[in-house]
């Protein structure tokens, strides 16, 4: 039995959803719904689990009587609360496409960021926005908190390191563990807020001043509750896996150990998931070989490894650490596709014809031996730069660049002629020194390279996608759904207003892409190709295949990458599935149909976490290396107007910072948000959005992580 030893079949949570969807439907007890849906009494414990699983999940709600509805017959919301540092927050309804729900401080009720709530509309706002109060609190997320500690003789507090919480936090002396004063620490919550109380907690772990080094990253990693350490069974079952392939693990696989295989990645990469193979037929057509580490053959369903891997959902990569979804036995060693090893693999072979149109596919098990370990910068050089030295070194596999080269623009060609979007922006790389200080911020810029790699991972990932689709074997997709009409309606105004008479339609990715190629090389470029991200919907991981927006796809799931993603893993066996069974089991069809929803939304928040803390931690370095420039003056372009100011992001460094108008001197500033400006009273002066503009460096709070400029 390959799947969850724990998992028993539950009843559908679409059969009562779509009971008490209907307009016939009112509140019924728990044994009304059982008798409506004929569930047998020895089905009672069950179904009356599966109830309980979606109160948690704030799919249904209980009233008075013990009956149960939906919430938004009942006008109740529920949804994920967003603090603010003044006190008030909003709910983001679970629902699509319903709008935020305002919550005053006076109805906060206890509740605190990211907690998920249930809140009743009390009243309507402004421009369509609806007011309401917190009822019930389904689930806390702030189980610790992380803040700079503050002593007195018979207390102490902690004041929170994330401002949306708008709490301090109450210390009894007696678990003030050792801490000083302005010591930065880690609490347990014992006792959430009251209307008249701060929250209690007792002091765990005291990680230092705030200037000890490195510890701006322990705090992020304390406040998402990232997992730092392996459990000593996970790391036992690590250990007690093969250092190398054997011959018996060879049996059914393709021996491919013979055909020329390079990985490419980043220079300070450790873990390869990924290695590329390629060959030209005597009629022009590409043969691309992708494979991928075979980590499901190291990790079996509900094993002590695969519940950590689902735990974690993602490797988390900060400027200074990895944060590893697997123990290093795996992901550097056993499952790393290492040049001149033998690995397990699974294989996508894809055919593509002289014009990149993909002909035919075949997926299966393999083993390879990598040629080479190869860098984006060296396979650059090689391919743009015909660098002498390097062209010697790597003579023997030489063909293979260039016929890569050559494949990835057809293809890429291909990609661009549907429609994809591609967001060419420039990432900032934090270079670090010994003690994990910033010494200096470059422009991480792609090349050839990276997108030789890009390109053959999204021709396997659509492929494996496609060849899913057509299966009687559910699965998870990689999604990402057209923006919201609201957003693209205000951004074609903007951009009419700084002279573009380019309209986006929402549903038609096409107008997207020739807004890009228009905006190339001007200077407003990478301000609107960021303005117009903003307005897309984030991807995330589905069983419903409803395709790729950003990429103009149908088909699109995540399979290339099973050592850092969980998703990855999942989409590994399921494939196994298809390719060694003509004939799944209706009894393993009907535990996926539970299992994978499931698994999708575990994964997709886990994604989300990881990306917030990486952005984090990259802002807190941003902010450690301008500690060390104040008063330094620097060109850049307004990326942001408000009422209190403009924010300005520095050209070369890409650092963000505010200007207020209340270092303005020369004049009275009015806000025109429509026109996205402040203009002076007096002097008719004009700061608008895009306009380039030098400013100085006046204050870093690390605290608040904000940085305050001057005009210079």
């Amino acid at each position: 039995q390959p799947y969850r030893k724990d998992f028993h079949m539950k009843f559908s949570q679409n059969d009562i959803l779509n009971l008490m969807n209907d307009k016939a439907y009112r509140p019924l007890l728990l044994t009304e719904l059982m008798s409506v849906l004929s569930v047998p009494k020895k089905k009672g414990q069950a179904f009356s689990e599966t109830i309980e699983k979606m109160l948690d999940d704030g799919l249904i709600v209980k009233i008075r009587g013990d009956r149960y509805g939906l919430p938004q017959k009942m006008n109740l919301v529920t949804g994920v609360l967003q603090g603010h540092p003044d006190g008030y927050g909003f709910v983001i309804s679970d629902s699509k496409g319903e709008p935020d729900v305002f919550i005053p401080r006076r109805s906060m009720m206890g509740a605190m960021h990211n907690d998920k709530v249930v809140s009743r509309i009390e009243a309507s706002r402004k421009g369509g926005g609806r007011e309401g109060t917190i009822i019930r609190i389904l689930e806390r997320f702030q189980k610790k908190i992380v803040g700079r500690f503050e002593r007195g003789r018979n207390f102490g507090f902690i004041i929170p390191t994330d401002k949306k919480i708008c709490y301090d936090v109450f210390i009894s002396p007696k678990h003030f563990m050792g801490a000083k004063n302005d010591d930065m620490v880690v609490a347990e919550i014992t006792s959430y807020p009251q209307k008249a109380r701060n929250p209690e907690g007792e002091i765990i772990k005291v990680l230092g001043k705030a200037a000890t080094p490195g510890i701006d990253t322990e705090i992020i990693i304390e406040e998402y509750g990232l997992p730092t350490k392996f459990p000593a069974e996970i790391m036992s079952e690590a250990e007690a896996l093969p250092d190398e392939v054997t011959n018996a693990m060879l049996d059914g696989r393709h021996d491919l150990r013979n055909l020329r295989t390079v990985t490419i990645d980043g220079e300070r990469a450790k873990d390869f998931d990924d290695a590329v193979s390629i060959e030209k037929t005597n009629d022009g057509k590409f043969i691309l070989w992708v494979h991928i580490a075979d980590v499901s053959h190291y990790v079996p369903w509900d094993s002590p490894l695969d519940k950590e891997a689902y735990s974690r959902g993602t490797s988390v990569y900060l400027p200074d650490r990895v944060i590893p979804m697997f123990p290093e036995k795996l992901s550097n060693h056993i499952c790393s596709l290492n040049p001149r090893t033998d690995r397990l693999t699974l294989t996508v072979e894809m055919v593509f014809d002289h014009n990149g149109i993909r002909a035919d596919y075949k997926i299966y098990e393999s083993v390879i031996n990598s040629n080479e370990r190869m860098t984006y910068t060296d396979v650059w050089k090689i391919l743009e730069n015909n660098e002498a030295e390097l062209i010697a070194r790597y003579q023997h596999i030489m063909d293979s660049f260039h016929l890569m080269k050559e494949l990835c623009l057809k293809i890429r060609a291909k990609r661009m002629k549907r429609g994809s979007i591609d967001f060419d922006l420039p990432e900032p790389e934090i270079i670090l020194d010994i003690q994990s200080q910033t010494i200096d911020i470059v422009r991480s810029e792609r090349n050839i390279a990276h997108q030789i790699i890009e390109e053959f991972m999204i021709a396997a990932n659509e492929t494996i996608a496609q060849h899913m689709s057509g299966k009687p074997l559910p699965s998870i997709y990689r999604v990402h759904e057209a923006p919201d009409e609201t957003k693209i309606s205000e951004f074609n105004e903007f951009i009419s207003e700084i002279g573009y008479s380019h309209k986006l339609v929402f549903e038609n990715p096409k107008t997207f892409q020739k807004l890009l190629h228009k905006l190339a090389g001007k200077p407003e470029e990478v301000l609107i190709n960021k303005l117009l991200l903003r307005t897309m919907k984030q991807a995330r991981y589905s069983v419903e295949n409803i395709g790729h927006f950003g990429l103009a796809s149908q088909h699109y799931t995540h399979f290339t990458s099973p050592i850092r993603r969980y998703p990855d893993l999942i989409i590994h066996r399921l494939v196994k599935e298809t390719i060694k069974r003509h004939y799944i089991k209706k009894e393993i069809k009907g535990q996926l149909d539970v299992i994978l929803p499931e698994i999708a939304r575990q994964t997709s928040a886990k994604e989300r976490v990881a990306m917030e803390a990486e952005r984090d931690v990259v802002e807190v370095k941003k902010l450690q290396y301008m500690q060390n420039k104040l008063e330094a003056e620097y060109d850049g372009v307004i990326s942001g107007v408000t009422s209190f100011g403009f924010f300005v992001e520095l050209e070369e460094i890409l650092v963000e910072g505010l200007v207020r108008v209340t270092s303005m001197y020369d004049d009275f500033y009015r806000f025109d948000e429509k026109g996205h400006r402040l203009m002076g009273d007096r002097s008719s002066k004009i700061y608008r959005l895009g306009d380039s503009i030098r400013v100085r460096v006046e204050k870093v709070d690390m605290e608040k992580r904000k940085i305050d400029f001057t005009l210079a």
